[in-house]
């Protein structure tokens, strides 16, 4: 009575390794894409960083670790998987319900402070504007947001006629529209400066861009999220499985 109860198990546990190993594969590729946007945030965007927060941030570091250990815990898994161990399965279970648990607090820590992040990005902002100089780390960030996102000062141009920098230097030339029609004396100008500078504010232009995209970027987090649950139900059920299995040979 026990030989046909193993072989209708068996297509079922090769059904369950051949779901659980492309899951996992699936998972391996999102740890590598997270360490590689930990580096990237690292070694690129530090600067733009110092514009959100007066302090230094711990994120890439916390994308880069959390990375690392997805890529590594996918290895472990696709192991796990082959070998067919129940306990290593269930290791691998217990690894995907804590990463879901942490994409989801971060996914709904972001979606509830989001006001506060605005917040703290423009203070953060207006006081790099302010005390702009055109040499420190902040102000070549501040440099870098005008010229990439086409945006001038805080709400407007108008922002930089109070700072430290504009009796000296003007509205900065990463204002300019076009490098090539600006030059020291019309940016002194606030009349001639109006004419060649953009016109929208940073501030508003990275609200807009965080309010049209929070949708989103929620979407894919909880989503991302959410799939763990399916790895956890895979790797349980194919525990599962496997001990039954045994269990019936014995």
């Amino acid at each position: 009575m026990m030989a046909p109860r193993r072989m209708e198990t068996k297509p079922v546990i090769f059904c369950l390794k051949a779901l659980l190993l492309l899951y996992t594969f699936i998972f391996w590729v999102t740890g590598v894409v997270l360490l590689a946007v930990g580096l990237w945030w690292k070694f690129m965007l530090s600067p733009y960083m110092l514009l959100i927060s007066s302090a230094p941030s711990n994120a890439p570091y916390v994308l880069t670790g959390t990375g690392a250990a997805i890529v590594l815990f996918g290895l472990f898994g696709c192991f796990a998987t082959c070998r067919g161990r129940p306990w290593m399965l269930k290791l691998f279970a217990v690894f995907l319900f804590l990463v879901f648990m942490t994409e989801l607090i971060a996914g709904i820590s972001g979606f509830v402070f989001r006001h506060e992040i605005k917040g703290t990005f423009f203070t953060t902002y207006s006081e790099a504007v302010m005390r702009y100089d055109g040499r420190d780390d902040r102000s070549l960030a501040v440099d870098g947001v005008q010229r990439r996102l086409h945006c001038c000062g805080v709400y407007n141009y108008t922002s930089w006629f109070s700072s430290m920098y504009f009796p000296i230097g003007g509205v900065p030339a990463s204002c300019c529209v076009s490098f090539s029609d600006c030059n020291g004396a019309d940016l002194k100008n606030t009349t001639v400066a109006a004419r060649k500078v953009y016109k929208e504010g940073c501030y508003e232009l990275v609200v807009s861009f965080i309010e049209s995209n929070m949708g989103i970027i929620a979407g894919v987090t909880f989503g991302i999220a959410f799939s763990q649950v399916i790895g956890t139900s895979l790797a349980c059920c194919l525990s599962h499985f496997i001990n039954a299995n045994q269990y019936e040979m014995v």
